[in-house]
């Protein structure tokens, strides 16, 4: 069959071309665009086929045209490698200046890359609209508008006066990713989600859907929207429907991928969405599209014509593939009369002014084409009926006439066969409020935080603290009725999660002193932190520094040695120059004030006498020597006293397993315990998450700080089952609380100590220093260097002078005697 298709196609084309080319001699020149789509596929063999018979119409209508764009296609057999091998093939041994294809998120991310690569622009009709693929310049987009989608179930959400959905959708990546724009705007719309339920194509069977199914019915969930493939769809309507769930008061409303990727539903399943409602893209059905559509059933032997003409699926792709060879022959057509470099068919596509069996409803935003126009269906027996069009941000009814509500629309069937709009069911039913089932952390460690107390009246738990009046001041718009339940099992929070997420029939949330983490968030939903972030290191607050800091860094001993060595440096100085040096000579008070002047201004290297002695020279090279050893650990010292302590903590505080030593001290346990070592010196420092430090700091002010903190913590939060829905909207709540400063004044409620504090700790410990200072024992040896020199030095000039006096003594009694001798002889 597929050799048929190819030979219908081959031949029409071949009539074409070639008759121009025998009646007026014309060449012309072949533009080769490549297609990559599973043959195999009814949405592959369309898009072949119309491909080739638009490109027909086309240039028998433009005979004059001196281009002709020529179709090489490959087999991808739905496997994104094959798509990508055979674009490489089209690529290399094809030299295709375009490439159309895709059927997959994930064949589009593969054929986008190579697109970028090779410079060559790819067209895709089949793949979502999805944020990921915008980074590639050279991927062009054929899809609907799904921001106007997303606004017109908003719109109708609204309309309805429904105020809360669940969104059911395929788990998959071809899904997911265009179903998060749908979800933002609902959001921004101010529509709730209350819950998200996600299926695979392996999980369609009918066990596990009726029980997720059953979970949401005893949830009293009433209005669904519904994102996923055909296959998912037909099993999900035919459980829905066993459990009574198209049913008056229920919604069901698809997304405009699920309804245009229709075309081969059963009979069972289409009597199971009686009063469904969904989006489509629009169509109009023009005397061009049937035409085109009527010749396409004629050359597609091999498939059922009947979905050809009646199926929307079939119309779409037809259509949009229609436009797409249009535009890619303009475009090739174009370039050749500006005689171009092929290197601009991206910018010549994209500013085409082709209008094309969609009647020019078609918008081109970036590297999309966009189909902003939607059709409004309600599924009535066998029939898809539509009840109107979504355009422009407004409801048209016949005749695209702009409606201003729904009732103005075509009558709706709803699930039930009710004419009725579904009252909403959610949230109430007969009047009571739906019950929130809330685990909350009961070991009362620090009960500013969160504390669990029994009612002695009563018998009932009574819960307070910051936690819990954040939780129901943020779970206070939804109307639940909550009841608190204490968990007491174990102290560690991971349990916790696991059993909420183990117990869901048992329990909805989970509240307290519960830390955000990879691990649980596995398990469970978490809103945004409520709390500051990260941890911190705590200590009692130090003395201030006096004026005299700048001798901490010595030891009292080496300060007093330092100043005898200055003087006594000055003094061997001054006895052995004083005698030659005229600098050292002059009245006592002038040969003293030099003595000192010499031995300090050493300290600074400001000495400046000349020195005549060989031996003084010595006394100063080695006491320099010293002076800067001294100096030089004087700065290192003064400066660590500023810095280790900060570096100490830092270490502390990467250094998980010191924080978890602290955090499970079977010895302390309550706030007070904490409190009470910190004062009397049991511990030092304390290491834990900043909202239990700010506890710390808000009663005792005088008498803590925080001396550093490190973002290795997410902050508390609260935890709700997984996929449940309330988890985003809690956390809008949050932010709102946060941004009207209402946050802030639960914090200091909490946190801070109402009555005047008189700091009853007046103890302080020597050993809060973060330094030691340098003593006598650390550089004793450089005073023995120094000792000896002098000591040698004073020897040498004891001995010179004494030699020189002896000397002296001996030419004395010579010269006398020689004069005696001398007077003798006279």
């Amino acid at each position: 069959m597929e050799i048929l298709i190819s030979l219908s196609i081959f031949a029409l084309l071949f009539s074409g071309v070639v008759a121009k080319a025998d009646s007026n001699n014309i060449v012309f020149e072949e533009v080769r665009v490549g297609l990559v789509v599973d043959l195999g596929s009814i949405q592959g063999k369309i898009l072949h086929t119309s491909i080739s018979l638009a490109l027909s119409d086309f240039y028998r209508v433009n005979n004059s045209y001196r281009t002709r764009v020529s179709v090489l296609a490959r087999d991808s057999q739905g496997d994104p490698l094959l798509a990508l091998a055979a674009a490489s093939d089209l690529l290399q041994a094809g030299k295709v200046k375009a490439i159309v294809g895709a059927e997959s998120l994930q064949e589009a991310k593969l054929l986008a890359a190579i697109s970028e690569k090779a410079k060559v622009p790819v067209i895709s009709t089949l793949v979502p609209n999805t944020l990921s693929l915008n980074k590639y310049n050279h991927f062009i987009q054929w899809t609907h508008d799904i921001t106007s989608e997303a606004k017109g179930i908003t719109s109708l959400i609204q309309e309805l006066n429904l105020k809360s959905i669940v969104v059911i959708y395929e788990d998959v990546d071809d899904w997911r990713e265009g179903l998060q724009i749908l979800v933002d705007h609902f959001q921004d719309g101010g529509v709730y989600i209350d819950r998200t339920t996600s299926f695979l194509e392996s999980s369609s069977e009918e066990d596990y859907m009726v029980y997720q199914l059953r979970k949401l019915k005893s949830a009293r969930a009433a209005v669904f929207v519904v994102h996923m493939s055909e296959m998912l769809v037909s099993r999900l309507f035919q459980c829905a429907d066993k459990l009574g769930m198209i049913e008056e008061g229920y919604v069901w409303i698809l997304t405009a991928r699920t309804m245009n990727h229709f075309h081969n539903l059963d009979g069972f399943a289409v009597r199971s969405m009686q009063g469904v409602i969904g989006f489509r893209s629009y169509i109009p059905v023009s005397e061009h599209v049937m035409n085109f559509t009527s010749r396409l059933r004629k050359v597609m032997v091999d498939v059922d014509t009947a979905q050809i003409e009646t199926e929307h699926f079939s119309v779409v792709i037809s259509v949009w593939a229609h436009d797409i060879a249009c535009i890619l022959a303009t475009a090739v057509e174009n370039i050749w009369l500006r005689a171009s470099n092929e290197s601009n068919l991206l910018e010549t596509i994209k500013q085409s002014g082709f209008k094309g069996l969609s009647h020019g409803d078609m918008q081109i935003v970036g590297n999309k084409y966009i189909l902003g126009t939607f059709e409004i269906v309600n599924m009535v027996g066998t029939w898809v009926s539509r009840i109107g069009l979504w355009s422009c941000y407004n409801f048209c009814g016949r005749r695209h006439i702009m409606v201003s509500s729904i009732n103005e629309l075509e009558t709706i069937s709803w699930p039930g066969g009710s004419g009725k709009i579904p009252r909403h069911r959610f949230l109430e039913e007969n009047g009571e409020r739906k019950l929130l089932r809330v685990l909350v952390t009961s070991r009362n460690n620090f009960p500013h935080l969160v504390a669990v107390r029994p009612d002695p009246e009563t018998g009932l738990n009574i819960v307070s603290g910051f936690c819990i009046e954040v939780f129901k001041a943020s779970i206070a718009p939804f109307n639940y009725e909550l009841e608190f339940i204490p968990y007491n099992r174990s102290s560690n929070y991971d349990d916790l999660a696991n059993e909420l997420f183990t117990q869901r029939d048992k329990y909805d949330a989970a509240v307290g002193d519960i830390t955000i983490t990879y691990n649980r968030s596995l398990y469970v939903d978490f809103t945004l932190p409520y709390t500051e972030m990260g941890v911190g290191v705590l200590t009692v607050k130090k003395k201030k520094e006096s004026m005299w800091t700048f001798f901490d860094p010595l030891d009292k001993s080496l300060w007093l040695a330092t100043g005898a060595f200055f003087i006594l440096t000055g003094f061997v100085v001054w006895l052995v120059e004083r005698a030659v040096n005229p600098e050292f000579q002059g009245s006592w008070g002038q040969q003293l004030g030099m003595m000192l002047w010499f031995g300090f201004s050493t300290i600074v290297f400001a000495h400046r006498e000349k020195l005549q002695k060989m031996s003084s020279k010595f006394v100063v090279i080695v006491w320099v020597f010293v002076v800067l050893i001294l100096t030089s650990s004087y700065s290192a010292n003064l400066t660590s006293t500023k810095t280790i302590s900060r570096i100490q903590f830092s270490e502390l505080l990467r250094n998980p397993s010191q924080y978890r030593m602290l955090r499970t001290n079977s010895t302390l346990n309550t706030f007070d315990d904490y409190v009470q070592a910190l004062r009397d010196g049991t511990i030092s420092y304390l290491i834990s998450e900043i909202p239990y430090l700010n506890v710390f700091l808000g009663h005792y002010p005088g008498v803590f700080e925080m001396l550093g903190r490190d973002t290795t913590s997410n902050g508390f939060g609260f935890m709700f089952q997984k996929d449940s829905g309330l988890a985003p909207n809690v956390s809008r709540e949050i932010a709102k609380l946060r941004s009207s400063r209402m946050l802030k004044d639960m914090e200091k409620r909490w946190f801070q100590k109402m009555d005047s504090f008189v700091n009853p700790y007046t103890g302080w410990s020597e050993n809060d220093d973060a330094f030691n200072r340098l003593t006598i024992h650390e550089l004793g040896g450089l005073f023995v260097i120094v000792g000896v020199s002098h000591a040698l030095v004073l020897a040498l000039h004891l001995y010179q002078t004494r030699r020189e006096i002896s000397r002296a003594l001996w030419e004395s009694r010579l010269f006398t005697k020689l004069k005696n001798f001398s007077s003798f002889y006279k």
